[in-house]
């Protein structure tokens, strides 16, 4: 680790970058979701291709979340891949806005995946080292959830709708472009490169990297949670709308106000949670918040009453996401050494992606086609669970508490 950390005010500095940063990147991931609805009838896509579309993106975003982390780890080069990934995603938006046809459209998101899936991972690893220990779980939130859930899920139907109505489809995506560019300037000016440290030649590692990590309990639990509540959150966004309007027969519009609250709900969460855990410890937070997710699933099956008291049970059972950057990021940085940082958090987000991501949503539609929509929602609850029971096994890794720990007990 390095000696002398920066100034308070590069810290927040770097914190606010990364965060615009991922909040565009997810500006130009859900792109298409709120545009495939001008997108689909003129490319004559059916719902098999719509669906191909988002999980081959899931893939090629897994992939690169393991090899672009391994990568930075290796070649000590994290500012020049993030801005090289957020000039490519932005390419891609602008090819999405040329694609005339299916394939020229699945071969953008393939590579959009590519350039997005390490990016997350080289950011927080730049948080890491830059932020305070003390605060880097709120860090590490905020640079994750924040900028994600405004941008991402808030903004971007917000704009990209209104741009389609008016002028099109395509250069909705051309304008989904324009930020990353601005963004990916505003890092080459202000972000600085730190020197990553190296193991100790005194203190050779006698194992493989890969198989450190694999044997390390805080990254095989997190990396286990990343699956299955990865898997919690694409099914929620996938099949929620469909339960709420066909399921429990709710008109579309109050519909659409529940589904906001979650996004709400994750930008608070991303303060709030991660603040907590700085203080009480990462363990318990994470094992509280996680069960707490059932309540969105057994709300949606059992509550009858008014929909604002339906919106408080969103909120509160989507609150959950606030441990997202916690066993992505937080957990395995505290629980490696600083050369494995970003290789770490790549193999949890990567995983967690590809068997959550890819595999989760064609699961939960085999589910609904065989009994019902209330599938899924048996489906979040079983995930929340496991998830739950899953962190129970992790070791305490906050600052504050080990440091607490080490104070009252030497020994």
């Amino acid at each position: 680790m390095r000696s002398q950390r920066s100034s308070s005010g590069y810290q927040i500095l770097l914190v606010t970058l990364l965060c615009l940063n991922f909040g565009i990147l997810f500006f130009d991931r859900n792109a298409l979701n709120f545009l495939m609805p001008f997108v689909q009838p003129e490319l004559g896509l059916n719902y098999t291709q719509v669906g191909m579309l988002g999980s081959a993106l899931s893939l090629t975003w897994a992939i690169a979340a393991i090899f672009v982390g391994w990568l930075s780890d290796k070649a000590g080069k994290r500012k020049i891949l993030i801005v090289l990934s957020t000039l490519l995603f932005s390419a891609c938006s602008v090819v999405s806005g040329f694609a005339s046809s299916f394939l020229m459209l699945l071969g953008a998101r393939l590579v959009m995946g590519l350039s997005e899936g390490g990016v997350m991972p080289i950011s927080h690893a730049m948080v890491a080292a830059e932020v305070s220990p003390k605060w880097r779980a709120l860090a590490m939130g905020v640079t994750q959830n924040v900028g994600s859930s405004l941008l991402g899920s808030t903004v971007a139907p917000l704009v990209l709708v209104p741009v389609a109505l008016t002028w099109g489809w395509r250069e909705a995506f051309f304008l989904a472009a324009v930020p990353g560019l601005i963004s990916a300037l505003l890092i080459v000016l202000f972000v600085v490169e730190r020197p990553i440290p190296k193991a100790a030649p005194r203190q050779p590692r006698t194992r493989a990297p890969l198989v450190e990590l694999l044997t390390n309990r805080n990254v095989v639990a997190c990396t286990i949670m990343a699956v299955l509540l990865v898997s919690y959150l694409v099914v929620t966004w996938a099949f929620m709308p469909l339960v709420l309007v066909q399921y429990r027969g709710i008109d579309e519009a109050t519909a659409a106000g529940l589904m906001a609250v979650l996004g709400v709900s994750s930008f608070l969460a991303s303060f709030v949670v991660t603040t907590i855990s700085d203080f009480v410890g990462r363990r318990p937070v994470m094992v509280i918040s996680t069960f707490i997710g059932v309540l969105l699933p057994l709300g949606a099956l059992y509550f009858d009453g008014p929909v604002m008291i339906l919106g408080v049970i969103f909120f509160v059972g989507w609150m959950f996401n606030g441990i997202f950057p916690m066993f992505m990021a937080t957990v395995p940085t505290e629980s490696v050494a600083p050369y494995q940082v970003a290789t770490a958090m790549g193999l949890v987000m990567g995983v967690g992606e590809i068997l959550g991501g890819v595999l989760s949503p064609f699961v939960a539609g085999w589910l609904s086609d065989i009994y019902g929509l209330q599938a899924p929602l048996w489906f979040l609850i079983v995930l929340a669970v496991l998830g739950g029971a899953t962190a129970l096994f992790l070791r305490e890794t906050a600052p504050r508490i080990v440091g607490e720990r080490a104070e009252a007990d030497p020994a």
